[in-house]
């Protein structure tokens, strides 16, 4: 099982936290679809709920900032100076919509949204690395924006974390780049081009991807739970998906990447 313990290069999504109305619930769903073990993190966390597997860090769980909000997964980019890249986000365009703030002595993290709409956070490691668990069953393996402002997510994306990119897809039926943080060698994630996805347009958001070792009893359970299978399991080059959404209403993908097609 891959496991991290020391904090992760910046600009590559390091951790993942949903936002809804009761976190004791959601724990109980997931804890249920993933195995995970979700404990409170303590009186000084408003209610934020801790995820993990075989006792280290996978997610996090925790009550919406703002009443009315959607249920929402939030993907977290590593961050080496939470202020210097909430600067960055500013100045390409992007909005600061949580300024930097300490949590406790586990780091220091900021919510801003790229020019195209899409809402991410930062986090700047400190006692809390982030995941620790990543790749595997039931922890979080991609994460991906879905826009339909591609040129401008790019653009702002490179200004702000220095990404490269590589396209994916035959650029008619499917437009999609994986972008790559200076120094790596591989994507650690994607960007999807939603004007060629079929459907009622959707506003820019990032969709996790969470790592299920058998994808369909994945969509059956999500069912028997309490949430919808919003798109039933299929092949791809890159796994057998679905994607779904919990009871609570928060979208998230299930992907088993050792099937794959192609």
């Amino acid at each position: 099982m891959p496991l991290r313990d020391t904090p992760w290069p910046e600009g590559t999504p390091c951790w993942v936290d949903c936002q809804v109305d009761d976190p004791a619930k959601a724990g109980e769903f997931y804890s249920a679809l993933f195995g995970w073990e979700v404990r409170d993190s303590g009186p000084d966390t408003g209610g934020y709920l801790m995820a993990s597997q075989g006792g280290a860090a996978v997610a996090g769980i925790g009550p919406k900032p703002q009443p009315g909000m959607l249920s929402v997964w939030t993907t977290y980019f590593a961050a080496d100076d939470s202020d210097n890249v909430a600067g960055k986000v500013s100045a390409a365009g992007g909005q600061v919509l949580m300024p930097p703030f300490d949590v406790l002595d586990q780091g220091r993290m900021a919510v801003l949204a790229d020019t195209t709409g899409g809402v991410f956070g930062i986090w700047e490691a400190r006692a809390h690395h982030g995941a620790a668990v990543y790749n595997e069953h039931g922890a979080y393996c991609w994460n991906e924006l879905h826009t339909r402002q591609l040129d401008d997510a790019k653009k702002f994306y490179a200004d702000v974390f220095g990404y490269t990119y590589t396209d994916v897809g035959d650029g008619t039926n499917m437009r999609y780049v994986m972008f790559t943080p200076p120094g790596g060698t591989e994507g650690v994630g994607g960007m999807n081009d939603d004007t060629l996805t079929p459907g009622d347009p959707m506003p820019t958001y990032w969709l996790t991807w969470f790592q299920f070792d058998g994808v369909d009893t994945a969509a059956e359970r999500v069912a028997e739970l309490g949430g919808t299978v919003l798109m039933p399991p299929s092949d791809s080059p890159f796994g057998r998906m679905t994607m779904v959404v919990g009871p609570q209403g928060e979208t998230f993908g299930v992907i088993d990447t050792n099937v794959r097609t192609g």
